[in-house]
Parts: C-alpha cells; sequence; structure tokens
C-alpha cells in the first residue's frame, strides 16, 4: 500500500451546534452508573455558566482534537462557554495549529503494520492517522513564528503571538475552526505549561540549532504567575477538565499560589472532569476531586467525575450547555486584557 492508501477518510469534528443532547441527559439522570454522573456533570456545568461571578477553565489532556474535539472547543470559545484553557502542547501545536495551516487528521485503525506506517511517515494515534511529514512542516512554522520575536514570554504571550500569525498568514483562517485563532480573538487566555512537549518544542530545538545566541525564552514561572493572576482577579472559578496530567494540577494549584500571595484565595467553586483513569494508583490523573479537597484546591460540595471516555462524554456535555443556551446571558471575561493595560481600558 501506498501512503495515499491510508491517508484517504478525514476525521470530523463533532459539531454542539447541530446536535441537542438535553433529551439524553435527562433520560441520563434517571439511570446509573457513569449516565448519571455525565448528567450531573452536565447541570453543574450549567450551574457554572449561569454563576455571574465564575470563570471557567477548561483544561484538555489526551488527543483531543486529532479524534474530532476541535469544534466542541472552538464553538465554546465562540460561544463564550470558555474563559481560560490548560491544555497539553500536543493538542494546541501538533493538532489545532496543524489543521489551521491546512492539514487534516485522517480515520485509521490499530490493526495495521506498524513498522510499515514507519516507513512511509506515518504516525499513529490509536485508531486515527497523522502524516509525519506535515507534522515537519508544523514543527517549521513554529520556529518562523519565533523568528519574529525576542524577550521571555510566557506560553500564553507566546500562543497570543500564534494567534496573529495565524491572522496574517492564513487566508481562511476564519473557516477553519481553529481554537488557538477563535482565543486570539476573543481574549481568551491559553496556558500550555510542557509546551516543550510538542511540535512547538521540536520549532525550539530547530531554532536554537539554527541561532544559537538568539534572545527568545519560554518562561515557566512567569506562566504559572500569570494564571495566578487571573485566579486572583476572577475570584470565583470553576473547572472543567477533560483528562488529567499537568494541565489538571496547573489548574487546580492556582489556588494556592494565589493562596501564597493573597492569603484569602477561595477554593475553585465548581470542579468536573471527565476522565478514565483509577484513582487506585495515586497518580494524579485519576486522584478524585473530592481528593484535592483535602488539598484545599477544590470545594468538595459541587464537584462530579465522570469515569467515560472524553470522546463520548465531553460532546454529549459540552452539546447540552450549549442548548440550554445560559452562555447567552454571560459577560465575557477578556482575562487576556488583564495583561493589556490599554485594552483593558476599553473594555471596562
Amino acid at each position: 500500500m501506498k501512503k495515499r492508501d491510508y491517508l484517504k477518510d478525514t476525521i470530523d469534528h463533532f459539531d454542539i451546534t447541530k446536535d441537542d443532547t438535553r433529551g439524553l441527559v435527562k433520560q441520563f439522570s434517571k439511570m446509573a452508573f457513569q449516565a448519571r454522573n455525565i448528567a450531573r456533570a452536565s447541570t453543574t456545568f450549567e450551574k457554572m455558566l449561569e454563576d455571574k461571578d465564575c470563570s471557567v477553565v477548561l483544561c484538555l489532556a489526551g488527543s483531543l482534537f486529532s479524534a474530532g474535539l476541535k469544534k466542541v472547543v472552538h464553538d465554546m470559545v465562540q460561544n463564550n462557554m470558555v474563559d481560560v484553557i490548560v491544555s497539553t502542547g500536543a493538542i494546541i501545536f501538533d493538532q489545532d495549529m496543524f489543521e489551521a495551516i491546512g492539514f487534516k487528521h485522517y480515520i485509521g485503525t490499530p490493526y495495521v503494520n506498524d513498522k510499515e506506517l514507519c516507513e512511509l511517515h506515518i504516525d499513529r494515534i490509536y485508531d486515527t492517522f497523522i502524516d509525519e511529514d506535515e507534522l515537519r512542516i508544523a514543527d517549521e512554522t513554529v520556529t518562523k513564528i519565533i523568528e519574529r520575536l525576542n524577550g521571555t514570554y510566557s506560553s500564553r504571550e507566546f500562543l497570543v503571538e500564534v494567534g496573529s500569525y495565524l491572522e496574517e498568514n492564513i487566508s481562511d483562517i476564519k473557516n477553519r475552526n481553529s481554537v488557538i485563532y477563535s482565543c486570539y480573538k476573543n481574549n481568551v487566555p491559553i496556558f500550555v505549561p510542557a509546551l516543550s512537549d510538542s511540535c512547538a518544542g521540536f520549532g525550539l530545538v530547530m531554532l536554537k540549532e539554527k541561532y544559537p545566541d538568539k534572545d527568545f525564552v519560554i518562561d515557566s514561572g512567569k506562566d504559572f504567575h500569570e494564571l495566578t493572576k487571573v485566579k486572583i482577579a476572577a475570584g470565583e472559578t470553576g473547572l472543567l477538565m477533560i483528562g488529567g496530567g499537568v494541565p489538571k494540577n496547573f489548574a487546580q494549584d492556582s489556588v494556592v499560589s494565589a493562596d501564597i500571595i493573597t492569603g484569602q484565595t477561595k477554593m475553585h467553586k465548581y470542579a468536573i472532569q471527565i476522565t478514565v483513569a483509577d484513582e487506585r494508583d495515586g497518580a494524579l490523573s485519576g486522584s478524585t476531586l473530592k481528593e484535592a479537597n483535602s488539598w484545599g484546591k477544590v470545594d468538595s460540595s459541587q464537584e462530579q467525575m465522570v469515569f467515560c471516555e472524553a470522546t463520548i462524554g465531553f460532546p454529549i456535555l459540552a452539546s447540552y450547555a450549549y442548548h440550554t443556551r445560559k452562555w447567552e446571558k454571560r459577560k465575557k471575561k477578556n482575562w487576556n486584557n488583564i495583561f493589556n493595560p490599554e485594552k483593558e481600558k476599553v473594555n471596562n
């Protein structure tokens, strides 16, 4: 088989604006196990959107956008259902930016000769195929963006520059459902605390090799300080966590860091996690939100764990919330603007 024989059928992204899951969630609420947990999580997210003081922090881990969930997040940003995003680098760069510059993910299968895929430069994520040669172009794109920059950046600042680059260089970017671009236009900050663990990291390696003396740094301490400033400014916050890992801990820890500064920071008032990880190995991804209460990070009164695979649970919850239309009455938070005093004055 040739490369084109594998890369034929593209992954389609779920559209929450078309598929109304309110009836499904209502039926789930009278069932048991994870059906009822999804229903509870959906109504908890609805409460977040109704709470005029609550800023919604969306945490993303796992191979979500390559699996067809990119438009879910894009539409949530577009419709003011998300105020802050904390994500892995792979989701933002290898998947969102990758599609924003014109590439696709393809329907594949785990029942395949992986040695043959390697020889054809095809990467596999379970049952999804990606063109490795196109990923190399994404790496090079990151290098091109950084070549324009000098100085020290947080990942949030860098993602603003990526959004600006996409607007300037991709003629039909408005039609590509890019989360980076949507956040850029809607003043929603994106934090990627482990930025180098992605094609952005490869882009940085290429930059260091090409310009070893270039003055460009991603400052992880600045990242954490900026998220802490958002938490302090927001006051009331709610977490919607898809997967676990670094984004989950980074967002939860903002309570502790804010409390170190102010001495009076509120825990995250609401918290939802959709995960398939197990709590019994002591690892973070499966640790329950009830456990997070012992650390002073999450209020235990309005938290919900959903032990469900993300491509099932997340679209159901997001579609339910979209069709309740509680987001229509929310005031935009514009948290990116607090780092730009001139924009903040205009916004206020």
